[in-house]
């Protein structure tokens, strides 16, 4: 029941071939650690490089650079990987026969896939949450809507090494939506991200810990943490934190890994002792 995990932490540009670079050197450092399931970040194969639809892909082009890199990745180490966010042209297939829903109006959807240790795609979630928010920082004003369409399914799946639920940066400050992975079992909850400075040194961390509290369950998070550009900075402190709310792994700020060992049975204990489950009430 105990599994080792990894949340990685980039610095990522807008070089799409140097960020795959270091995140295969991030994944295989992993991997040599023991890790069996691993988290990149949100935006991790590209930052501040223009508008998102360039380096877009369609859902399972099998000659897709990023949805490559992800399967290959994961066959390679064989271990489970979760895509962080990358930009995807269509919304997501409901089965093989009914053909690509392309967006057409010219933005794309953030989408966190989860490939299993084969190199097959098993998940898909789409962003929910978009940050259209006024940041007192160099940037100042994001607008997330204007280059994302949001998603609109709740995703969990499960896999080996438990019940995954995903979501995705702003996310975090709905925790309706923790709480719906919560009743469909998630075990572990995964948040790829990309953390204003100004907002993760305000709210970041409370944040991780309350949902990871609240929910019982594992929160792995993997930021985004330095500096991007002129105008573009992000807090980073990638984190592994446990059922009970404890920081079990963390890196400040810079590129680098936070892992650590999870045991699921601890967690089915704390759900146990203390059925949250079974005293909601609404």
């Amino acid at each position: 029941m105990s599994h080792r995990v990894a949340a990685i932490q980039m610095v990522s540009t807008a070089n799409v071939e140097q960020n795959l670079e270091t995140a295969a050197r991030l994944i295989s450092k992993a991997a040599d650690e023991g890790a069996n399931l691993v988290l990149l970040p949100e935006v991790f194969a590209v930052l501040e490089g223009g508008p998102m639809r360039q380096y877009a892909e369609k859902e399972g082009d099998p000659d897709g650079l990023i949805q490559g890199f992800l399967a290959q990745q994961a066959q390679r180490h064989q271990l489970l990987l979760i895509g962080g966010t990358i930009p995807l042209l269509t919304r997501p297939l409901q089965n093989s026969t009914q053909g690509v829903d392309e967006i057409d109006d010219g933005r794309v959807r953030a989408a966190s896939l989860v490939y299993d240790g084969e190199g097959k795609q098993i998940a898909r979630y789409d962003k929910i949450h978009l940050f259209d928010v006024k940041v007192n920082d160099q940037q100042s004003q994001y607008s997330e809507s204007r280059s994302y369409e949001a998603g609109d399914e709740v995703v969990c799946v499960k896999t080996e090494l438990g019940i995954l639920g995903l979501s995705v940066c702003y996310d975090m400050r709905f925790p309706e939506l923790y709480r719906e992975l919560f009743r469909r079992g998630a075990e572990i909850v995964t948040v790829p991200a990309a953390f204003t400075k100004v907002t993760g040194q305000a709210h970041w961390e409370v944040l991780l810990r309350a949902r990871a509290i609240e929910n019982q369950c594992y929160i792995l998070a993997a930021g985004q943490g330095g500096r991007h550009s002129a105008t573009r900075e992000t807090w980073g402190h990638s984190m592994l934190i446990d059922p009970w709310g404890e920081i079990i792994a963390e890196i400040a700020q810079g590129e680098g890994i936070a892992i650590a060992d999870i045991d699921l049975q601890a967690l089915a204990d704390i759900r146990q002792r203390m059925p949250i489950r079974e005293h909601l009430s609404l």
